[in-house]
């Protein structure tokens, strides 16, 4: 890939990451609106639609194997924990706290989940780390000015729940090679939009004649460009130009996250937010050898 094909992808990946840190803005408006299964129907049937042109425009089979389908359903099922807590947190707390907390989160306890399924070996930088990531996490928690009591809030606890079940949806999906990923998610997101129909979503209970525009803003916002593109945008990125490089950009998500929420949400900007999310950014940086400077690749070609 020549310099200027990897400008454009940058460029690309730095709206696809805005556009991850906005859904949780999205997600706290629409929780005026909807609940969080109705969400789920929401936005991923509407995801679903739209990947099917750019399935196409890949050139990507929609042939998919019995055991990659079989690890999209138990994928889901946990996808669906995820969103609910996601949902559930956002509109409790704020989009700030859960943006900055679950994004940072996750890696960390995916890295511990990995050491304790053998995949990893803890060494002694990793045990920095981790100690450096608890550190940030507790501060973007503000522990040290927040009474005993009200750190156990519900919208905390729903956060961790969201950093858990998505640190096992990663875990999950990893396992998945035979098929694009691209593919992989578009069965996922099906799956996801059938059980929720299934077993959670009542339509008669769904108030389509509030939904303004407002609402409709959003879900473009959280569908088309979180949902369809950002993900689209972050898989060639991974594919075209390494999973270390790409990797650098998902930290543009919380910070874009607390930006948009002081902006559209009037959430308060902590200095606490702050400083522990770069606390926890480093020790992510650390834990998966992260650069943040862009590798020479043997062949720009």
């Amino acid at each position: 890939m020549n310099q200027k094909d990897k400008n454009l992808f940058y460029i690309l990946l730095f709206i696809a990451m805005i556009g991850w840190g906005a859904s949780w803005v999205n997600a706290k408006v629409l929780s005026a609106y909807i609940n969080e299964f109705e969400m789920i129907f929401i936005r991923y049937t509407i995801t679903v639609l739209s990947m099917i042109p750019i399935v196409y425009y890949m050139k990507l089979s929609f042939k998919i194997d019995w055991k990659s389908l079989l690890l999209a359903l138990l994928t889901s099922l946990v996808f669906i924990l995820y969103l609910k807590y996601y949902f559930l947190g956002t509109k409790l707390g704020t989009a700030s706290l859960g943006g900055a907390f679950v994004t940072t989160l996750v890696p960390i306890i995916t890295f511990l989940m990995l050491v304790l399924l053998g995949s990893k070996k803890l060494v002694k930088k990793d045990v920095f780390a981790l100690f450096l990531g608890a550190i940030g996490v507790l501060t973007i928690l503000d522990l040290w000015n927040t009474p005993f009591e009200d750190f156990f809030n519900e919208a905390n606890i729903y956060f961790v729940i969201a950093a858990f079940s998505w640190a096992s949806l990663t875990i999950l999906s990893s396992k998945s090679t035979r098929v694009s990923p691209i593919i992989f998610t578009f069965y996922l997101y099906i799956i996801t939009v059938v059980i929720d129909v299934l077993f959670f979503v009542d339509f008669s209970k769904i108030q389509v004649e509030s939904f303004d525009n407002i609402f409709w803003l959003n879900i473009f916002i959280i569908t088309i460009v979180a949902s369809t593109f950002s993900n689209t945008i972050y898989f060639l990125g991974v594919e075209k130009l390494g999973t270390a490089e790409v990797s650098s950009f998902i930290f543009l998500v919380p910070f874009s996250t607390i930006i948009l929420s002081v902006i559209f949400l009037e959430e308060e900007l902590k200095l606490s937010m702050i400083v522990g999310t770069v606390l926890t950014i480093v020790a992510v940086k650390i834990l998966n050898n992260i650069s943040f400077r862009s590798r020479n690749k043997e062949s720009d070609g």
